[in-house]
């Protein structure tokens, strides 16, 4: 099933420099691995070294967080949209 993920500006340098990716996936995870597949180092640039996502690093299917759904295993639908945000700090 695909999925659209929308890149930012600072991992677009892995994605061909475009916005947004088309990838396969049951869930966040599974897609991860599309996307890792489809464009080599993204995942640890969004992954730690075990495969875990990334503290600082925000996914948004559908504009929900995934950190109230189901994380990684948040299940995604043919035609999902997923936003891959980093966080910024400062102050």
């Amino acid at each position: 099933m695909a999925v659209k993920v929308l890149i930012p500006t600072p991992l677009q340098q892995l994605t061909n420099n475009q916005a947004t990716v088309e990838c396969e996936g049951s869930n966040v995870s599974e897609m991860i691995d599309s996307l890792e597949s489809s464009c080599p180092g993204i995942k640890a640039r969004i992954c730690d070294d075990r495969g875990n996502l990334r503290r600082f690093v925000n996914f948004y299917v559908n504009s929900e967080d995934i950190r109230f759904l189901e994380g990684a295993g948040t299940k995604l639908q043919d035609g999902d949209e997923v936003s891959i945000i980093p966080a910024i700090a400062g102050g």
